[in-house]
């Protein structure tokens, strides 16, 4: 991989992370802290963004690699995964592999927060 596909993914990395904070900071200003509003709206907005680049992409807009990298990998990439996801689960779904965008969702969704929970359960065994 060349060094500026990977300049513009960390330029962009750096960008999304700090809005992700922005947003889901300010968020929870308005909404409170009893819910994960903030994470939720990054979420949303995240997935929303990404259908856009990818249908402009599709039907209007050719950007460079570097400036695709920079915007999916990078700025949406650090501004919430969720967004990748949401594209993977929707490509599977539009190519007719219905049984495999629902295991996806599905196992993406159970291993992660069992990954999370085993991870928690390590650490408290292992500091215990």
């Amino acid at each position: 991989m060349q060094l500026q596909m990977i300049a513009a993914i960390a330029a962009g990395g750096a960008l999304g992370a700090v809005g992700r904070h922005l947003v889901a900071a300010q968020v929870g200003v308005w909404a409170g802290h009893g819910f994960p509003f903030g994470t939720l709206a990054v979420n949303v907005i995240g997935s929303f963004a990404m259908g856009l680049l990818v249908e402009l992409g599709a039907l209007a807009w050719q950007p460079s690699l570097e400036l695709r990298a920079f915007l999916a990998v990078g700025v949406l990439g650090a501004f919430t995964t969720f967004s990748t996801f949401s594209m993977d689960a929707v490509l599977l779904y539009e190519r007719g592999e219905l049984a495999l965008a629902a295991a996806y969702v599905a196992g993406s969704v159970v291993l992660s927060v069992g990954a999370f929970v085993a991870a928690l359960a390590l650490v408290r065994a292992v500091a215990a």
